[in-house]
């Protein structure tokens, strides 16, 4: 199974839903809470060209955030990405 790493805060509601598709699939997941963490945040930022949370990888695939996740769960299009 790829690595998924997504970029979070801890009050924000996609992000909650975001891991908990990931969760329900039994993936394990590296979580990267930016709001504390300027640098972090910037980091997240020049990976994505994005500035909202979450935003989500799949090994190197830049998934987006949660509408795209989402996207991808509904087309059947996550579970074979997850494990290439």
């Amino acid at each position: 199974m790829q690595p998924v790493t997504i970029y979070t805060t801890p009050f924000c509601g996609f992000c909650h839903a975001a891991k908990r598709i990931l969760t329900s699939k039994d993936v394990t997941f590296t979580e990267i809470d930016v709001s504390r963490d300027p640098e972090l945040k910037q980091e997240m930022m020049t990976k994505s060209g994005r500035h909202t949370v979450p935003q989500i990888w799949v090994g190197e695939t830049h998934v987006g955030g949660f509408d795209e996740l989402n996207a991808l769960e509904r087309a059947g299009k996550l579970d074979p990405l997850l494990s290439v």
